[in-house]
């Protein structure tokens, strides 16, 4: 008898279906592009399309007196992102962005170690639940939320002042750049929302990836004479790096793009997100639009090629 007859593994079936996952099977290049067939058209054509699209919109102008978009290959309108005015937004909403993934970061990582290395059977589940749970309500409802409990009338200010540190809050909110009038309408205040609204992002790939790290080696740290301090520079941030990196580029990008905290929680000084929204909807000025879109784009390219020579892909 034949080695095909023998092995039922081996045998050729004799109905469509059968013989359709036996070839399959024997070609998995081709059921892998089966299965990319679908997704591909919309990835290439309707979102790398719309990108391409929109770069091309940041090549052309604005006609001063008609307010007609002049349909002529110009750099004018990236030029225009170099007065003071719309470079400030830039610079503002790269300074946040930078500063909300450091805070997120800190943070992040005692709760990641945590959970990482201590937590276990039910008190995992919980640390999962107590992450995720955030993610699951409205995104409009968490920032709404977030405006009472920062308003003067809100449970913040009423904290402050039952511990009498009422002095306190006034003296932060007197300084010039993070103050204001309530921290709901300060940079402080939308720094706050920023961090806890991207704080998920951040905590679980660093948890991810300090689960991954041998317990051994912090072991082996310790036993080489090496103090808590020592272990942490050299043996477990290290390695715990990759997770940050990877952390970081969901808080940094989603701060970049952002539009809705500030609008609703912030001074009234403009990020990058508003001014697209500003500038497509109320002044038509698409172009400049575009061309303010680019820039996080351009930014997070930058970014992301910086994180994959870091390896931050592996935490992901």
């Amino acid at each position: 008898m034949s080695v095909v007859a023998e092995n039922p593994i081996l045998a050729r079936r004799t109905s469509t279906f059968g013989r359709l996952s036996d070839y399959f099977w024997l070609n998995p290049k081709l059921f892998l592009l089966m299965l990319l067939a679908p997704p591909l058209p919309w990835l290439g054509i309707i979102y790398l399309g719309s990108l391409f699209a929109l770069l091309l919109q940041s090549f052309f102008s604005i006609d001063e007196f008609s307010g007609l978009i002049n349909y002529e290959f110009t750099l004018d309108t990236y030029r225009q992102l170099l007065i003071p005015a719309n470079f400030d937004i830039i610079l503002r909403t790269v300074i946040m962005a930078a500063l909300v993934t450091l805070a997120s970061a800190l943070i992040a990582f005692p709760i990641a170690y945590y959970a990482a290395r201590y937590a276990r059977g039910k008190w995992k589940a919980l640390f999962y639940l107590a992450v995720m749970l955030p993610l699951w309500s409205s995104y409009l409802v968490k920032v709404y939320a977030w405006k009472l409990i920062l308003a003067k009338e809100g449970i913040l200010n009423w904290g402050f002042a039952k511990l009498h540190l009422t002095w306190l809050l006034d003296a932060w909110l007197a300084l010039p750049v993070v103050g204001g009038n309530s921290l709901s309408i300060s940079y402080t205040g939308t720094f706050i929302v920023f961090v806890y609204v991207w704080m998920p992002f951040m905590i679980l790939p660093i948890q991810a990836a300090l689960e991954r790290v041998p317990v051994n080696l912090i072991e082996a740290s310790a036993d080489l004479g090496g103090n808590p301090g020592q272990t942490f520079r050299h043996v477990l941030f290290p390695l715990a790096l990759p997770g940050i990196i990877a952390g970081s580029i969901f808080t940094f990008s989603l701060t970049l793009g952002d539009y809705i905290i500030p609008q609703i929680i912030g001074s009234s000084r403009l990020f990058i997100g508003q001014a697209v929204y500003a500038q497509q909807g109320t002044a038509g000025n698409i172009p400049l639009a575009a061309a303010f879109t680019v820039v996080p784009i351009v930014i997070m390219g930058f970014y992301l090629w910086m994180a994959k020579k870091r390896g931050a892909f592996d935490a992901l």
